[in-house]
Formats: structure tokens, C-alpha cells, sequence
């Protein structure tokens, strides 16, 4: 899919998955006070915020303009709680992520994960609920290759509903068993208040 020069022109100097992290970073968060959103990069771009999903196909965009394939990733939990979606790239053999948050967990990951499923995992202790500390992380995607959709994800005005619906209804990978989710151990006080720190304020 081309990408317009003006998008181009913002990305094309994110020459490492570090430096598209650093960017994604640098957009205050979409705190969709208007309604839901599911914007295309040049509507994020534009708007200047992104959520984890418009973050995760801006830092694609910036990956294809590198050569690499846009791959994102879906991490699914259990409600109340809310998915996670972040890009995926590679460094040799091994695996890392971009991700868009506001919180101090659910971050960026170094390319020094085996595999997918390692790497997915590496986010299983920092997923849980604020009130009761209940841990949520139950499943992954396999990776969802954006270049092989046909929805516009880099240039549509439309709300990409039905592209996060796609990724939402992709094949996905069981993290644990039953016993294993029964057995699940509550984060401390300690680690549920560091959730307090917010990166951008509503």
C-alpha cells in the first residue's frame, strides 16, 4: 500500500523501532472523549494522539516504510478488563515490540524474545485490574499481516471498526489452562498503584 508523501515525510526518519517508539510516545494519548475511534495513521497523524491500536498501525506504517513487514499483535484478556495491541518486529531471530500506552507497564519490548509466544508472555504479569489486582491476560494472536488487508489502515477517513474487529476475530493462542487460571495469584497493593502513574492526564 503507498504511503502519501506527507505521512512519509513524518516517518521516514524513524530509522529503528526504538526511534518509532519514541515518537509514538511523543503523541498524547486518545482518550476518545468524542466516542470511540479507530483512526487510519493519517488520521492519527493528523489529529496528533493515538490510542494502543492507532499507535500499533502508525508504528506498522513506519516499519513497511523500512522494509519490514507491518505486523501487529493482539493480546486478549478477560472482561472487564480491555485488549492490548502492539507492532511487531524482528532483529535477526528474535522478536520485540512498539506499543502504545499510557501506563508505565504494557511497554515497549527489546528484540530479545525466541518467539511470539515468549514475547506475549513477557506482558502476563503486568496485565491486571486496578481494583482487585486480578491478573486478565488469556491469549494472543498469531501475527496479522496488515499488508495482506484491504482496508485502506494508512490513508481511510472512515473509522477502522471493522479492521480492529478483524484482528479481534483472527486465530488466537491460548496462554494458560484452566487450573492454571484458577490458580492465579492477585498483583500486590504496590504493583496495582503503579498504575497511578500516567504518562499523558485526561
Amino acid at each position: 500500500m503507498n504511503i502519501p508523501r506527507e505521512i512519509g515525510g513524518q516517518l521516514s526518519k524513524l530509522r529503528t523501532p526504538a526511534k518509532i517508539q519514541d515518537f509514538v510516545n511523543s503523541l498524547p494519548f486518545n482518550f476518545e472523549k468524542r466516542g470511540e475511534t479507530h483512526r487510519s495513521v493519517a488520521e492519527s497523524l493528523k489529529a496528533g494522539e493515538a490510542h494502543c491500536f492507532e499507535g500499533a498501525l502508525i508504528a506498522a506504517a513506519a516499519l513497511q516504510m523500512q522494509g519490514r513487514p507491518p505486523l501487529i499483535l493482539d493480546l486478549k484478556t478477560a472482561r472487564p478488563d480491555f485488549d492490548h495491541v502492539v507492532t511487531l518486529f524482528k532483529e535477526g531471530k528474535y522478536w520485540g515490540a512498539i506499543s502504545k500506552t499510557n501506563h508505565a507497564v504494557l511497554r515497549y519490548r527489546e528484540p530479545v524474545y525466541k518467539s511470539i509466544r515468549e514475547l506475549a508472555m513477557s506482558y502476563f504479569h503486568e496485565y491486571f485490574l486496578y481494583e482487585n489486582g486480578k491478573k486478565t491476560l488469556r491469549s494472543y494472536s498469531k501475527p496479522f499481516d496488515l499488508s495482506k488487508q484491504k482496508i485502506d489502515w494508512i490513508n481511510s477517513k472512515e473509522n477502522l471498526a471493522d479492521l480492529a474487529h478483524k484482528l479481534d476475530k483472527s486465530p488466537h493462542i491460548n496462554m494458560l489452562t484452566p487450573k492454571q487460571i484458577k490458580n492465579l495469584r492477585k498483583a500486590d497493593k504496590i504493583e496495582r498503584e503503579s498504575l497511578d502513574t500516567e504518562e499523558y492526564r485526561s
